[in-house]
């Protein structure tokens, strides 16, 4: 406030007041001044500019294959690095993620889910017989570690049949109640249905979120997929041991999930879900990369996400 903007104040003090008040209020505006937020009529000083960051960029020297790829930070919702992370592309067998998350969505994980005749007849890998039963959250936990697409087929048929709709109407229903507005899928597997369509599609910002709510929704079945390989056994007594397609789950810190995928239309895909710090899951997807760059990418984006954490350029 200016010397004029204090006189008027004075002046019409003056004029309600005696001369000794009238100081006093003029004494008593000033300190308002100085401790109240000026009023919209008032000057506003000019904004000081904010500080820019001195924090490294862990992302800036990274360079993977895959076509789409991102870190997803699932606590906060922000997105660490993206390469096309909106695409949609082939997801191969990530799409069994969906098929679990959907089927643990509608069913207790002890239910027993027969393996039929057209589960065993799709292309490998596969393990299971027609006629054996395995409950359903051991039967998750041998498909995602595995990959085994009669694992996922049968998941996906008695999932459906006891919604009394189809596969891809229940696959539907699952990713629409996570919001993935870019995943769909035509089978519980992934598997190409020819050479020009794919048996699930979606993004690779989709992938992450989805990964992340399965992670949530049954930490004991995600977490088979960190470990080298799974067991279980059927109804039957028949004992199952199947090991993991990710051969580097010994080697990323606090992982969580993981889940591989390849086709001829998809190329190499990869999952992970690993936590950065307590409680603070972190999902790294990336897709349409090769069988074996994939990963690469993968090591590549979690050794940057965790150099961001620690407020270090690399690690």
């Amino acid at each position: 406030m200016n010397s004029s903007d204090l006189q008027k104040l004075a002046e019409r003090a003056r004029s309600v007041r005696e001369a000794g008040i009238a100081l006093l209020f003029a004494s008593g505006l000033l300190a308002l001044f100085l401790f109240v937020p000026l009023s919209p009529e008032k000057p506003v000083p000019a904004p000081v500019a904010a500080a820019t960051s001195t924090a490294p960029d862990a992302f800036a020297r990274v360079s993977i294959e895959a076509n789409a790829a991102v870190v997803y930070d699932l606590v906060t919702g922000e997105i660490l690095y993206a390469k096309n992370a909106t695409a949609q592309l082939p997801l191969a067998s990530l799409t069994k993620l969906l098929t679990v998350y959907a089927a643990l969505s509608q069913l207790s994980p002890s239910t027993p889910i027969d393996i039929t005749a057209d589960a065993t007849n799709l292309d490998g890998p596969h393990v299971f017989r027609e006629g054996q039963t395995l409950a359903l959250d051991d039967l998750a936990r041998l498909t995602l570690t595995a990959s085994l697409n009669d694992g996922a087929a049968a998941i996906a048929e008695a999932t459906a049949s006891r919604q009394n709709i189809s596969q891809s109407a229940m696959l539907a229903g699952a990713a629409a109640a996570l919001n993935l507005s870019a995943t769909y899928a035509v089978n519980g597997s992934g598997l190409d249905v020819n050479t020009a369509v794919s048996g699930g599609y979606g993004s690779a910002r989709d992938l992450a979120i989805l990964a992340g709510a399965l992670v949530e929704q049954s930490p004991a079945i995600a977490a088979a997929t960190t470990l080298s390989s799974a067991q279980a056994v059927s109804k039957g007594g028949t004992v199952f041991s199947v090991k993991n397609t990710d051969p580097m789950v010994a080697t990323i810190p606090r992982l969580l999930l993981s889940k591989t995928g390849y086709t001829d239309l998809a190329g190499g895909n990869l999952a992970l879900v690993f936590d950065s710090g307590i409680r603070h899951p972190i999902a790294v997807v990336v897709l349409g990369s090769s069988l074996k760059a994939r990963f690469t990418d993968g090591t590549a984006l979690v050794a940057a996400a965790l150099a961001h954490f620690a407020g270090v350029a690399s690690l």
